[in-house]
């Protein structure tokens, strides 16, 4: 996934496939997506910074006013089961999952600049990870690794900004 905003990004493009994504699945399940779980789905996808679950109750009251607490934290948990959302555990919050629809483990970067969280594979990372854990005879359920620093957009214009004249 790029976030960058050195290359242009097409973000209507990521969040139509989202959806897509996530209709299919819903179809191939016999589960729906309904018109709460869509709306977070879209507020989640609005961009590629996590969103807390109280924000999303504030951003959906408009669209739905009775919403409460429960409301939201039953579509989120209905996205997670899906595959089509990640919880984000230092933060509390929510992503958009670039590779939904199956289980896989995520290694998230975290930016605490502009708050950007990009999603890789990082093979090489996850397989050293699960030689590890399998040496150590432990048995995971989940592997998701949250790297927190400052992504290259946000230190390219830093340096910008280093170099300009005061």
């Amino acid at each position: 996934m790029t976030t960058s905003k050195i290359s242009p990004h097409n973000h209507k493009r990521c969040i139509d496939s989202a959806m897509s994504n996530a209709e299919q699945l819903c179809a191939q399940r016999g589960l729906r997506l309904t018109p709460i779980r869509r709306k977070v789905f879209e507020l989640i996808w609005e961009s590629h910074q996590a969103v807390k679950a109280y924000d999303l109750l504030e951003r959906i009251r408009p669209f739905e006013m009775s919403a409460k607490p429960p409301t939201v934290y039953r579509a989120l948990e209905f996205l997670l089961d899906l595959g089509v959302i990640h919880r984000v555990e230092s933060l509390n919050a929510f992503i958009g999952c670039i590779d939904s629809g199956r289980t896989h483990e995520q290694l998230l970067l975290i930016c605490t600049e502009c708050q950007q969280v990009t999603e890789c594979s990082a093979p090489e990372v996850m397989g050293a990870l699960a030689a590890e854990i399998r040496m150590q005879g432990f048995s995971a359920r989940q592997k998701s690794i949250e790297i927190h620093g400052t992504c290259r957009t946000c230190a390219l214009n830093a340096d910008t900004k280093d170099t300009l004249p005061s």
